[in-house]
Parts: C-alpha cells; sequence; structure tokens
C-alpha cells in the first residue's frame, strides 16, 4: 500500500512538471493525483497488494459504522438516565472474537470502549476472549453482541 500511494505522488508530481506551467498550482497536482490513481487502479494487480483506496473507503465505513452505534448506546444510556427510577442489572459476561492480531483486538476493545454503556475489562492472554462489563446485561447483551459483529466484520476489511 505505502508503494502504491508513494507512486500516485510520483505521478503527480510527473504531471506538474510536465504540464509546463509557470507557477506550480494545487489544481495541476490534483489532477496529476486523479490520473495516477486511475494508473495505479489498472496496474495494481501487479503489485501483488489490493487497490490502496479500498483500505480507505473500508476505513470511512469503519467511522461510520462507529458514529452509527455510538449514537445508538447514546441514546439508550441517555434513556436510562433520565427515566425516574433505575431498572439496571450491570454484569460482566465474556465474549470470544473471530479476531487473530493484536491491532484488531485493540481496535475492537476501543472502539466499544468509546461506546457508552459497556467497557472491555480484560483481554484474555491469547487475545481471543474479551471480558465486557454492560450497564444492563439482561437488555443490552443481545444488542452489544450485535454490535461487536458488525465491529468485527468491518476491522477485518480494513485490516485484511
Amino acid at each position: 500500500m505505502p508503494a502504491q500511494l508513494l507512486l500516485n505522488l510520483f505521478i503527480a508530481f510527473l504531471w506538474m512538471t510536465l504540464m509546463d506551467e509557470d507557477e506550480l498550482k494545487f489544481t495541476t497536482f490534483f489532477a496529476g493525483f486523479l490520473v495516477g490513481i486511475g494508473i495505479i487502479f489498472f496496474m495494481h494487480r501487479f503489485f501483488g497488494t489490493q487497490f490502496y483506496l479500498r483500505r480507505l473507503v473500508k476505513t470511512i465505513k469503519l467511522l461510520f459504522i462507529f458514529i452509527s452505534e455510538l449514537t445508538q448506546s447514546s441514546i439508550v444510556v441517555l434513556g436510562q438516565i433520565l427515566s425516574p427510577k433505575l431498572k439496571i442489572k450491570p454484569g460482566i459476561f465474556k465474549y470470544e472474537t473471530v479476531l487473530k492480531s493484536d491491532v484488531e483486538v485493540t481496535m475492537l476493545s476501543l472502539l466499544l470502549t468509546l461506546t457508552p454503556g459497556s467497557v472491555v475489562m480484560e483481554v484474555s492472554p491469547e487475545g481471543d476472549t474479551l471480558y465486557i462489563h454492560a450497564m444492563d446485561v439482561e437488555e443490552s447483551k443481545a444488542g452489544l453482541i450485535k454490535q461487536l459483529k458488525n465491529f468485527e466484520k468491518a476491522i477485518m476489511e480494513v485490516t485484511r
């Protein structure tokens, strides 16, 4: 991926120099960058890796999933806080993840901890089990597991 980006930047600078303008313009560089994207897209199979902008698109998709889950869980927690009587049953449950690398497990833990109502308390030494504290285990466990599955799928798309 870094090789494709560097090649794209090289194509953009080469485009700028070959346009033979009196001064360097950002618009010329941007046009060269777009031309480079097209060239690299058609030649990316020779690099032996996937096209580098696919990972960027998958990362943006992960960001939107996180914002959606953050909004949904914030509404649920806000409803619990604003209710006159607390009807929550906090608890801890164990979740076995399909993610393999430390980076993937760390991303999953951070994304889950950043959403209100749940905290990853511990990760097993093997890195395949998360111990999660939920604000309301009885009501929100199914929603948390669904949220974890969404995060896992998006993280695997970004990192693999």
